[in-house]
């Protein structure tokens, strides 16, 4: 199982360390791509106060208060960075909301957690080399007829032009192949999935690339044009956001039903 994963536990205790609580994620933002993501969710999630959603990777659980907050639901996180988990409950508590984790590998053959009506990941499976066991992990905890819900980072097209100079190490530790809507279809129709929505969205998001590791002449310049980029979509062309490929976007959403 070890194998699968592209990043380790350190990799993620690390990266939740820095995070000032509280967080939500909320349209009240002025974050134009995080709107359109959550345009989604609002479009394709049931709003009932009687189901249950699990996030697997949630930390520190500021989609989880969305979904709580705008559909009602009872909400749960699992993952299995110890800090990651500490921080979700902290964050919890600072919103007033009740919400359970799980710091559990989901891998583990200890796995035993109850069957959820929705599960979904944001920024997960790309972190695997074997998707059809990671989408299979997912279902494994869904009650039959449930909602399966996949959200990843696009980093191909003009995003993996500027990534792979500017980050490679942080390229190297995503399954590019995910990105790619058109190889989802090889897990939906192993899992019979049945398809309510997939596609690109978010539109052109430059600062998914605005980062750099490594600075020299060309990195610099490529970065200068990145964060300019990042103030032009900024303050102009947000219509733009509505414009979705595999070449331009900076997110993918895939929600399914699961067989009954």
């Amino acid at each position: 199982m070890e194998n699968n994963k592209l990043t380790e536990k350190e990799y993620w205790d690390q990266y939740w360390q820095k995070y000032s609580l509280p967080l939500e994620v909320s349209k009240s933002i002025k974050n134009h791509f995080l709107i359109e993501i959550l345009n989604t969710f609002d479009k394709y999630l049931p709003s009932d106060n009687t189901l249950s959603i699990l996030e697997i990777g949630g930390s520190p659980g500021q989609y989880l208060a969305y979904m709580h907050k705008t559909f009602g639901y009872e909400i749960s996180c699992l993952d299995f960075s110890s800090i990651g988990c500490t921080k979700t409950l902290e964050n919890f508590n600072l919103l007033n909301i009740k919400g359970k984790v799980y710091q559990i590998d989901l891998f583990s053959e200890d796995l035993n957690l109850p069957l959820f009506d929705i599960v979904y990941s944001l920024g997960f499976i790309e972190h695997f080399s074997d998707i059809n066991l990671v989408i299979e992990k997912h279902l494994n905890l869904i009650k039959p007829g449930g909602i399966l819900v996949l959200g990843v980072p696009n980093f191909l097209g003009v995003n993996h032009f500027f990534l792979k100079r500017l980050a490679p190490q942080l390229l190297s530790k995503h399954n590019l192949s995910v990105m790619d809507l058109n190889n989802w279809s090889f897990f939906e129709k192993k899992f019979n999935l049945q398809t309510i929505f997939k596609g690109y969205v978010g539109g052109f998001q430059p600062s998914n690339f605005n980062r750099c590791e490594k600075m020299t002449v060309i990195n610099f310049l490529l970065l200068t044009l990145a964060r300019l980029f990042v103030f032009i979509f900024k303050k102009r062309f947000k219509g733009l956001r509505k414009f979705n490929s595999k070449y331009i976007s900076g997110y993918m959403v895939g929600f399914y039903k699961k067989p009954i």
